[in-house]
C-alpha cells in the first residue's frame, strides 16, 4: 500500500494518492511511515524536476498533494515524534511580493524534516533580524524574483551582521535573479535556482547528508 501511495504522488495522481493515504490510516497504518513515504515521493518529484522531466506545474501539484495528505496525517503523529533536522527562517525580501518559489521551497523543506518559519513577502531587513532573534534558526532563506530584491538581500545580510547574528546562521538565497555573482555580492553562503536543490544545499550547510 505504501508503495502505491508513493507511486500515486510521484505520478501526480492526486485523488488516488489522497484516497489511498486515508485508507492506509483508516486501516491502522503507521502515520510516521506514511509521512516518510510522502517525503520520499517529494524527493523523487524534486529529482525529476532537476532532470528536466517535470516542470513547475508538477512541483506545485506535488506540493499540494503532500500538503493535503499532511493535513490529516500530522494530527495522528504524537507531538515531538517527527524528527526535525533543523530550523529555517524563510521570507521574500523587501520590494518583492512574489511567493510561489518561496512556498514551493517551504513544502520541500518541511517534507525533508525542516521546521520552517515563514515570515512572508516584501519582508523588511528588520523583520529578518527579529525572526532570527526570536526563533534561533540554523538557516535563513531569502527569495527574490526581481532585480531590486538583490539589493534588499545584501541589506538584510548586512543588518544580520550589525546585530551580531551572522556567525550563528547559514544564509541561502534563491529565485530568478540569483546566481553565483549575487551570492558573492550579498555575502550569502549558498544559492539555488530551484526548491529541490535548495533543500539539498540546506542539508549540506548544517552537516546533514544531502
Amino acid at each position: 500500500m505504501l508503495d502505491e501511495i508513493l507511486k500515486s504522488i510521484v505520478e501526480m495522481e492526486e485523488e488516488e494518492a489522497i484516497k489511498k493515504a486515508k485508507e492506509y490510516l483508516d486501516g491502522g497504518g503507521d502515520p510516521q511511515k506514511l509521512l516518510e513515504v510522502c517525503r520520499d515521493a517529494m524527493g523523487e518529484v524534486g529529482a525529476r524536476f532537476e532532470k528536466g522531466e517535470y516542470f513547475l506545474s508538477e512541483l506545485i501539484l506535488g506540493g499540494e498533494i503532500f500538503k493535503q495528505i499532511m493535513e490529516f496525517t500530522l494530527p495522528k503523529i504524537k507531538s515531538g515524534s517527527v524528527k526535525k533536522i533543523g530550523k529555517i527562517v524563510l521570507g521574500t525580501v523587501k520590494e518583492d511580493v512574489h511567493n510561489i518559489g518561496k512556498d514551493i521551497f517551504k513544502v520541500f523543506a518541511e517534507a525533508s524534516g525542516f521546521e520552517v518559519i515563514d515570515i512572508g513577502i516584501d519582508t523588511p531587513e528588520e523583520k529578518f533580524v527579529e525572526a532570527v532573534k526570536e526563533h534561533k534558526p540554523d538557516i535563513v532563506g531569502m527569495s527574490c524574483l526581481i532585480t531590486a530584491g538583490v539589493t534588499s538581500m545584501k541589506k538584510t545580510v548586512d543588518k544580520l551582521k550589525e546585530a551580531g547574528l551572522r556567525d550563528s546562521i547559514k544564509i541561502i538565497i534563491g529565485g530568478g535573479r540569483v546566481d553565483e555573482s549575487v551570492k558573492e555580492f550579498t555575502g550569502a553562503d549558498a544559492w539555488a535556482d530551484d526548491a529541490a536543490k535548495g533543500v539539498r544545499l540546506c542539508k549540506q550547510l548544517i552537516g546533514v547528508e544531502g
